[in-house]
């Protein structure tokens, strides 16, 4: 209902002098945004303020309430099941999902997804599966039932249904330079995630040079945020911080990481991704009530995985969306891109550190990323890595295979990818990929399983 009276100066003043905001003042200045009773002028002031001086938890919680009330709330109490989700915050060459979701969903339990599509030097789930001829993300949520419940999983873009204010709110804080901003962020990724019907949610916070969060302390800091929401929502949430010093995997790009996935699927991926990808499908096992344990949940994911059970429930939720099933069973089938080529070691000796921003702006400039949201990508555009951190290269040894449709862009991005490695004679210490735990009884060191 809208609010014509509603003045939101005031609220814009407090918040601007440090002071918080009941639950009711920022519902109301929601609403009225959403309802367009305020300009986007006042409501980027009121952002800029929260940016620059914070937003407590109370603050963050009722912003999340408020947004994910903007819109639609899934009821999926009649499908039968512990409906968990998992959301990463981004990073290089993250393809998780892909693998983890039918890794869960072979396990019993259900998994509504929601994704998003990526923008700047992150790859976006969406793109990745709409990388595959004919599959459709694009769906009602009469079908979006439909999947979930005849294959325990379903794969979906945001509807303007869902969180319509996180949409409004999240297009302008892209263009006030208030994005960073760890209550923001957090709101905005549990109304969309609480909008979705899950009971349960586990979350892969990334931190390093190729993620959002690029110091480890501020991706704690947002771990505990969205754990302390979820909780406060009544839904059991379990965070992760994962190391985004180089691409995850090998592959960076759509189609090239959805290869890499089916790889995984059919339990010959890279250690990274798989290590990460049975650490979370076992967590959204456990808290799935599929296992007694997170431990017991892990080992139920790696057998899904060796006994086929998880590719076969990949190859069913592409058919399900309208996906062409063939190049899933035999990707050489696909229609790769045209141009290829090798990117050469300067001089011998053990890469020391790869740049994973810089490289991601590659894959952007390739054609796999987008700039604007409303810009194209191109599904088959990429690069392969051969050498990672801790591999010895040979002076003119091949480290990476671009690929694009785009020959201009292969000399330039040949360079940039040079120069985002580091060489060196002696081998640098291995650093563990999974670093800590957050749950609601606190933060945890985390082991390698």
């Amino acid at each position: 209902m809208s609010d014509s009276s509603f003045n939101p100066v005031p609220l814009i003043r407090k918040k601007r002098d440090s002071q918080s905001l009941s639950d009711t003042e920022i519902e109301r200045l929601i609403r009225a945004y959403t309802d367009d009773q305020i300009p986007d002028y006042q409501m980027s002031a009121f952002l800029m303020a929260s940016f620059l001086n914070g937003l407590s938890d109370a603050e963050a919680a009722a912003l999340t309430r408020a947004m994910l009330y903007s819109g639609i709330v899934l009821d999926l109490r009649d499908i039968p099941g512990t409906k968990v989700d998992k959301h990463s915050t981004g990073g290089v060459g993250d393809k998780l999902s892909l693998i983890l979701a039918p890794i869960v969903a072979s396990c019993g339990v259900p998994v509504p997804m929601i994704s998003g599509r990526g923008l700047g030097h992150t790859g976006g789930t969406l793109d990745k599966l709409e990388s595959i001829p004919g599959f459709t993300v694009d769906i009602t949520l009469e079908r979006y039932r439909e999947i979930l419940e005849a294959e325990q999983m379903v794969l979906a873009g945001q509807t303007e249904d869902i969180a319509p204010a996180d949409k409004r709110l999240y297009a302008l804080r892209d263009v006030t330079a208030t994005v960073e901003s760890i209550p923001l962020i957090a709101g905005s990724i549990m109304s969309k995630k609480l909008a979705e019907g899950i009971d349960a949610l586990v979350l892969d916070v990334k931190f390093g040079s190729g993620a959002f969060m690029k110091k480890k302390e501020d991706a704690v800091r947002l771990a505990e945020t969205l754990v302390g929401i979820g909780e406060e929502f009544g839904k059991e949430t379990i965070a992760y911080l994962t190391n985004m010093e180089q691409p995850l995997g090998y592959a960076v790009g759509n189609w090239l990481e959805v290869k890499e996935s089916i790889e995984g699927l059919q339990g010959d991926g890279p250690a990274d991704v798989m290590e990460i990808s049975h650490l979370l499908a076992g967590t959204m096992i456990h808290l799935g009530k599929q296992a007694a344990t997170i431990e017991e949940g892990i080992e139920k994911s790696r057998r899904a995985v060796s006994d086929g059970s998880a590719f076969r429930k990949w190859v069913d939720i592409v058919r399900a969306h309208g996906g062409d099933t063939r190049v899933i069973e035999a990707p050489d089938r696909y229609n790769y891109a045209e141009f290829r080529q090798p990117v050469r070691s300067p001089k011998s000796g053990y890469i020391t550190a790869m740049d994973a921003f810089a490289m991601g702006m590659v894959s952007l400039e390739l054609g796999a990323g987008r700039r604007s949201k409303e810009a194209a990508v191109d599904p088959a555009a990429g690069f392969i890595l051969r050498k990672k951190v801790g591999d010895y290269v040979e002076q003119d040894e091949t480290f990476a295979v671009l690929h694009t449709n785009n020959d201009s862009m292969l000399k330039p991005c040949g360079e940039a990818m040079i120069n985002a490695i580091s060489i060196s004679a002696e081998k640098p210490e291995a650093s563990g990929t999974v670093a800590l735990r957050v749950d609601r009884s606190g933060i945890h060191e985390q082991f390698a399983q």
